[in-house]
């Protein structure tokens, strides 16, 4: 059974209309329509009858070029649908579009923690010892090392003590498991939260796919109970008339992360509501009002077995209720991971930022 949320902005049509016009506005439509490529062109019709697209322009055409480009198929009943095409770039515009807020802040994030030889280098320098790769010697640092015990007016003679080399950091594997909340509050009062959060993992997962080979991303899906779904289905995702099943998503989680051979393991977990649910003897039990303890309890019981296994979980809110951040905050502290609060249009940027930032860290 597919559920049906939410509105559409016309700042966000105008601002999309205007930076990038058909195809990325397409796009959106598809990531708030569940997927659903007839309702996402429906939705692009009634926005030109109401005056947001040009009249001139000719969206049937448009439309027909996605299909000869393979953005858009048709099923064997005829309908038309996603193709592999349109998947791969509903992923790279998402990671386009958050990285164009990134690209002027994303250079200050060069740790220089765990520094040591490996292959990524570092703007920090380190006295050169037999063995380095001469090709990371600094010259302009060499050179004035040089400087200070030659006289100006004779010719330059550098020794092997002047010679400085760029420090290199170890770049090991990570896997990492995106938790997405579709309980029914990430989309209550009229604000999308579950479309900021599939676009956050489709750009997660080209980023991989493109600059970290060697990780692996997983999704999964949280609400009455926790699911996997596979990359191609993340489009597709919905919020539904669900409960916060927290606990039930940090399992799965570990369980996919046992599967991988990978040397770190970490947890990204998106949500804006307080667990509310809790799975005992294969029932469910549910509480919406305020903070029911046994829940809470049971949920830090499985951040504190995730700190043991060595997986950090980072978790980025989309909202800054009281009740929420208390919570949050003891579940960071138990798992000794991190907490940020971010808004739905930002949170693409603190994730793809706290990846980056994180897999500089990461060593053998």
């Amino acid at each position: 059974m597919r559920h049906r949320y939410g509105h559409l902005d016309p700042d966000l049509i105008r601002r999309l209309l205007e930076e990038m016009g058909l195809r990325r506005l397409f796009n959106q439509l598809l990531l708030q329509s569940g997927g659903d490529v007839e309702e996402a062109m429906r939705w692009m019709r009634m926005l030109q009858q109401r005056g947001y697209i040009d009249p001139d322009v000719d969206l049937e055409a448009f439309f027909a070029q996605l299909l000869d480009e393979n953005i858009l198929g048709r099923d064997s009943e005829g309908n038309v649908v996603l193709a592999a095409g349109g998947e791969r770039q509903i992923r790279r515009d998402a990671l386009d579009e958050i990285f164009g807020g990134l690209q002027k802040s994303i250079s200050g994030y060069h740790s220089v923690a765990n520094a040591g030889q490996g292959t990524e280098r570092l703007s920090e320098t380190r006295p050169y010892h037999f063995g380095d790769d001469p090709m990371s010697i600094d010259s302009i640092r060499s050179l004035q090392n040089a400087m200070k015990h030659n006289d100006p007016a004779d010719a330059i003679s550098i020794t092997e003590d002047d010679l400085e080399v760029f420090e290199t950091e170890h770049n090991s594997s990570c896997a990492t498991v995106v938790m997405i909340d579709i309980s029914h509050s990430m989309i209550l009062y009229g604000e999308d939260r579950i479309t900021p959060a599939k676009k956050v993992a489709l750009a997660l997962t080209e980023l991989i796919m493109t600059k970290y080979p060697k990780d692996a991303i997983d999704v999964l899906l949280f609400g009455d109970d926790a699911k996997e779904v596979p990359i191609s289905e993340i489009p597709y995702a919905e919020v539904g008339p669900y409960h916060t099943n927290t606990k039930a998503g940090l399992e799965l989680a570990q369980r996919i992360l046992r599967r991988r051979k990978h040397n770190n393991k970490q947890i990204f977990m998106i949500t804006d509501g307080k667990p509310s649910a809790l799975t005992e003897n294969g029932r469910l039990y549910t509480n919406s009002f305020g903070l029911d303890m046994k829940i809470v309890n049971r949920t830090l019981e499985e951040a504190d077995r995730c700190r043991r296994a060595g997986i950090p979980i980072t978790t980025f809110m989309l909202a800054t209720d009281p009740m929420l951040v208390n919570f949050v905050d003891q579940l960071s502290k138990i798992n000794r991971g991190r907490a940020f609060y971010a808004s739905p249009d930002r949170l693409g940027e603190y994730i793809l930022a706290d990846y980056i930032r994180n897999r500089r860290k990461f060593v053998h």
